[in-house]
């Protein structure tokens, strides 16, 4: 077992989230950055699907009351056993009684924790990812608070110590990322100053960013009177279900919709995050800054194809 000290801003149980659901209004869920969730997993000999923690910045300690083996990834953060610093990226030896610390947060957002043998959580719809809206999977379907328990898994095999990911392949995490995106139906519903800004100006992300969205501030986007006067129909009116990665537009700033929002409608969609890029949005923070790239449909499925292949390569490249 493993028992939760401070669960600090905002700490969950997450996995690669719930394949087909979105179609029953279900979101998701799972690691924001599914990259950092892969890597960890296997840097500890876990197969992908194993159930991690997601830290949200920085304040999460806990203690386990069994020797396990431990590996901490995705943000740049000061990992400490006992007090004592150790690096990221790389199979970690915590003891008994030990006490694990996610400490001061130089770059990126989250982090994830993966334990040998996976945290062991009832699954539901075939995931054992908390999805905070609804209230359904990972520890009662909510984020961890102060001296909650969660059961380790058993290990499928044995993992040595010192075991990392090489540094040619961690993600370099930057204050300024470039996101790209495929323009959607609603971006013609822009006017084209607005159109303009939303792929050459920089926006920055804002402080109440989560896991269902992360709303941008910046230019303000206007929305174009339809060509048609017969046209009465408000943009959110257009029937379309917004899709993971969605970029919306409400109020004047956009808003990019996460693993946990549900296919909705109520603000025009003018665009949609490529699959891998989720990744890096992923660890964006306030007053972090992203500029929107447009790319063709074409260009995304090659790219996401490459990215697939990387996270493969990296995966058999731990030693």
């Amino acid at each position: 077992m493993i028992t939760i000290v401070d669960p600090g801003v905002r700490t969950t149980v997450q996995d690669l989230g719930r394949a087909g659901t979105m179609a029953m209004a279900m979101p998701p869920a799972g690691a924001l950055d599914q990259f950092a969730n892969r890597t960890a997993n296997a840097l500890v000999g876990n197969g992908p699907k194993a159930a991690t923690l997601e830290t949200a910045l920085t304040g999460l300690t806990l203690t386990t009351d069994a020797d396990c083996t431990v590996a901490v990834t995705g943000a740049d953060v000061d990992v400490l056993v006992d007090g004592v610093t150790h690096p990221t990226w790389t199979a970690l030896w915590l003891p008994a009684g030990s006490e694990l610390r996610i400490g001061e947060i130089r770059g990126g957002a989250h982090s994830y924790i993966a334990f040998a043998g996976g945290i062991d959580v009832p699954v539901v719809m075939g995931s054992r990812a908390t999805d905070l809206r609804s209230g359904v999977g990972g520890l009662g379907g909510r984020a961890l608070r102060s001296k909650d328990m969660l059961r380790i898994g058993q290990r499928t095999r044995a993992v040595e110590e010192g075991r990392h990911l090489p540094m040619r392949l961690r993600p370099a995490l930057s204050a300024s990322e470039e996101i790209r995106v495929v323009l959607g139906v609603g971006a013609h519903r822009l006017n084209p100053e607005s159109l303009r800004a939303l792929t050459e100006r920089e926006f920055r992300l804002a402080p109440d960013a989560d896991r269902v969205s992360c709303s941008l501030v910046g230019e303000t986007l206007e929305i174009a009177e339809p060509e048609d006067p017969e046209d009465t129909r408000r943009p959110d009116e257009v029937p379309l279900a917004f899709p993971l990665g969605a970029v919306t537009v409400t109020g004047g700033a956009p808003t990019c919709l996460l693993r946990d929002a549900v296919p909705g409608r109520g603000a025009l969609a003018v665009g949609t995050v490529i699959t891998p890029d989720l990744d890096l949005l992923a660890q964006v923070k306030a007053p972090d800054e992203v500029r929107f790239t447009p790319v063709d449909i074409d260009s995304a499925l090659r790219i996401r194809s490459e990215y697939n292949d990387f996270v493969r390569s990296a995966v058999r490249a731990i030693a």
